[in-house]
Parts: C-alpha cells; sequence; structure tokens
C-alpha cells in the first residue's frame, strides 16, 4: 500500500482593511438574524428559533 502526501498549502493572510470588513460585515449580519428571529411575528419563525433566544437571553414573551 502505497502513501502520497499532499502539498502544504500556504496560509493567506489578509490586510488589515479587509479583515476588519470582514468583521464588521460578520457582526451586522449576526445582529440582522438575532433581530429578525428575535421580533418576528411568524409562529413557525418563533418556533424554530424559540429555544436558542431563550439560551442566548433573549426575551421572546
Amino acid at each position: 500500500m502505497s502513501s502520497s502526501t499532499l502539498p502544504s498549502s500556504a496560509a493567506v493572510t489578509l490586510p488589515l482593511s479587509q479583515r476588519l470588513v470582514l468583521a464588521v460585515g460578520s457582526i451586522l449580519l449576526g445582529a440582522a438574524l438575532i433581530f429578525v428571529a428575535g421580533f418576528s411575528h411568524i409562529e413557525a419563525m418563533h418556533n424554530a428559533a424559540h429555544d436558542t433566544r431563550h439560551s442566548a437571553a433573549f426575551p421572546c414573551h
């Protein structure tokens, strides 16, 4: 049985400006998802996110 190794991939580093854009975008996306699920009046969305909201101490009642 022969074994082969995969070539190691080089680590890619992003400049600070791109890392900041990614971080801010991720925060905004996460906040939008939390608020959409938290303030939704759709029962199916409420039930799907119910336990997650309570575990994050987000009131829903």
